[in-house]
């Protein structure tokens, strides 16, 4: 029987790529494997984010784009999966007569027969919001492709509600996974030969909170790095108000904890974090900041900024600007404000102008992209450890990535691939490094 062909394309956050390896092995079961030409493909999934605005119309246009693929009578499925299709349901198939399949956020369990379904003929859409601890139970795991590092959910979902963020509306209410399952999973990693895993979460530092059965996140970090095998632990995203002193004590006693850690502020100034919802402030992010270099010097930080929030000033913005040339993150991901339907923040009069948004968002990236070439070319003639993930940019390298998250390629044999080997780095690029071994 000959493979079947599919091809995804997924938008937005790590959440979602996990969702999609997810995917990949669940229907690998049902004989489909990716490729990378939605031409060829026999099932094409867009796997969504909401998260910014206009995502709903750029979902459309693609589907629009991607019809031209089922014509001529060929029996292609298309189906879309993620925040759009949890948000949008039933109106999906509505709208696109040509479209098979919308599969929610929570609902990811039913693909393998709605696939099925649709081999057959059959149009389906599946957003059931199950916000309760039944959906840890329909937890789909991944299997098969072996891989150096691997995702690992610890927990689903955000109580934060900040009022700009749609994520509690289409992703749900914060819940953990059980810890015995997610050792589990990572003792069986470990045995497959994965050799770091990224705990992912919408806000992992709240892991275990909402239970006296389950250990803080801190705790669940060290029975991690108890796991024979596992030699780099990361962990995203993590909520500024959330970090706690066990929490930085991990980082000065667990040498496997990653020297990066994503710790988005959204902005500098108090007055818009509190309109924002995020509960904390300039000085209190700034203090564990401190506070987490304290006790690793050497820790780099990656964030969130968000530009032209409804009644940001341009003191505020300045404020902003301020914050981040004193945390100096080596990368951030910024982008103006566009309001969510159905968030508090929609409601806000929002009357700065666009070409002043975008002054100010480009002012913010000059200077992300200043602090960004400092700081990597202060790992010049430096050695960096980096776990070999396979094959480099160009004939004759391998490629990984070093303790700070960023990718490291150098000249070196396949036979590296699967290895942590010290670097020495030798060319900083705006995303990635160049080393010899």
């Amino acid at each position: 029987m000959l493979d079947k062909l599919l091809y995804i394309e997924t938008f937005g956050c790590q959440m979602n790529v996990n969702d999609s390896e997810r995917i990949v092995s669940m229907l690998a079961e049902l004989g489909y494997v990716p490729t990378n030409s939605p031409a060829a493909a026999d099932m094409i999934l867009l796997n969504t984010c909401s998260v910014r605005g206009g995502a709903e119309e750029k979902v459309y246009r693609r589907l629009a784009n991607l019809r031209i693929y089922k014509r001529d009578g060929k029996k292609q499925i298309i189906a879309v999966g993620g925040c759009v299709a949890q948000q949008e349901g039933d109106r999906l198939l509505e709208k696109l007569p040509y479209l098979d399949l919308v599969i929610g956020t929570h609902n990811l369990h039913l693909l393998p027969d709605m696939v099925r379904g649709a081999e057959r003929g059959e149009r389906r859409s599946e957003t059931t919001f199950i916000d309760n601890e039944e959906r840890l139970d329909l937890f789909p795991t991944i299997n098969g492709e072996s891989r150096l590092s691997r995702f690992v959910t610890v927990m689903q979902g955000c109580d934060n509600f900040c009022s700009y963020c749609i994520v509690p509306f289409v992703r749900g209410r914060e819940i953990s996974r059980r810890s015995g399952d997610i050792l589990a999973e990572v003792r069986q990693l470990a045995e497959d030969g994965v050799r770091e895993v990224i705990l992912l979460g919408q806000n992992v530092n709240s892991y275990g909170l909402k239970s006296d059965s389950e250990p803080s996140f801190a705790t669940l970090i060290r029975r991690v790095a108890e796991i024979e095998g596992i030699n780099r632990i990361r962990f995203t995203t993590s909520h500024p108000k959330d970090i706690s002193d066990e929490l930085i004590a991990c980082f000065a006693d667990i040498p496997q904890l990653s020297g990066q850690i994503h710790l988005p502020a959204q902005s500098g100034s108090d007055k818009v974090l509190k309109s924002m919802g995020r509960g904390y402030t300039r000085d209190s992010y700034l203090d564990k900041v401190a506070r987490l270099r304290g006790v690793r010097p050497d820790l780099v930080f990656t964030g969130d900024i968000i530009v032209g929030f409804p009644g940001e000033t341009e003191y505020d913005f300045e404020q902003t600007i301020s914050l981040m040339e004193s945390v100096r993150y080596i990368d951030l991901f910024s982008f103006v404000y566009s309001p969510r339907p159905g968030t508090k923040a929609a409601e806000l009069p929002d009357d700065l102008p666009k070409a002043e948004k975008m002054a100010r968002l480009d002012r913010l990236m000059q200077l992300q992209r200043r602090h960004t070439s400092e700081i990597c070319s202060r790992y010049l003639n430096t050695n960096m450890t980096v776990l070999v993930e396979g094959e480099g940019k160009l004939p004759g390298q391998v490629s990984g990535k070093g303790d700070i998250g960023r990718i490291v390629n150098f000249a070196g044999d396949r036979s590296l691939i699967g290895s942590f080997v010290d670097v020495r780095i030798i060319k900083a690029y705006p995303n990635s490094f160049l080393g010899e071994l």
